[in-house]
């Protein structure tokens, strides 16, 4: 079972991504965390994408497909796997799906998780993390036993840059211009199944899995 997760950045896709990994027994297959481990690791692809990224470039879709078919070509990944980040633009979709039918394999499905700008303005601002130990709350879904506190260390917590609602609605403006579009691609090959996600972060879940199976 290959999916791909969709979702405007703070629609939760990623914690989605990671309760269905654990659901299936697939792994979850960020490209950060790829890119990360074949730089650590000093792979041919990972000092390639390090080039690009130290010179603050983006990594080319044909190198980010590279290292993203060397990871779902290992043995953990024959019962299939679920993408998260990637990919962000119909080029990068168009380069996987050639890539997966060159080896006879294609995505079977694309889960959106659909949330409207304004929840996700709302989601995030409440956001706060702790920068001494990297623990996150949310002012009304997750908070700290003291507000402004870190149950953890003690320690104050911010409201980060990216989580203020100027920067969502830049960053949901780039979302909508460039990784929308991936909705419309996937519905056309008939694989893109969308759930509401403005409900409880479990009800998300359960949607998913009535889909999966």
């Amino acid at each position: 079972m290959k999916i791909i997760m969709l979702g405007a950045p703070g629609a939760g896709k990623g914690t989605q991504a990671k309760m269905v990994a654990e659901k299936y027994h697939i792994p979850h297959i960020s490209t950060g965390d790829i890119f990360r481990a074949n730089i650590k690791n000093g792979t041919k692809l990972g000092m390639e994408a390090k080039e690009y990224m130290d010179k603050g470039l983006l990594v080319p879709d044909e190198l980010t497909v590279k290292i993203l078919l060397d990871r779902v070509a290992q043995e953990d990944c024959q019962g299939g796997y679920v993408l998260d980040g990637f990919p962000r633009t119909i080029p990068q979709a168009e380069v996987l799906d050639r890539a997966l039918a060159e080896l006879g394999d294609a995505i079977d499905y694309a889960v959106n998780v659909d949330v409207p700008d304004e929840n996700i303005v709302n989601r995030m601002s409440g956001r706060r993390a702790c920068l001494s130990c990297g623990a996150t709350y949310h002012m009304v879904h997750i908070p700290p036993k003291k507000e402004g506190v870190c149950d953890t260390c003690g320690q104050p917590l911010v409201l980060r840059d990216d989580d203020k609602p100027e920067t969502v609605k830049n960053r949901l403006g780039v979302y909508h211009e460039q990784t929308q579009p991936l909705i419309d691609f996937y519905e056309k090959k008939g694989v893109l199944k969308t759930v509401d996600g403005t409900q409880d972060m479990k009800d998300v879940f359960q949607a998913i899995a009535a889909i999966l199976g």
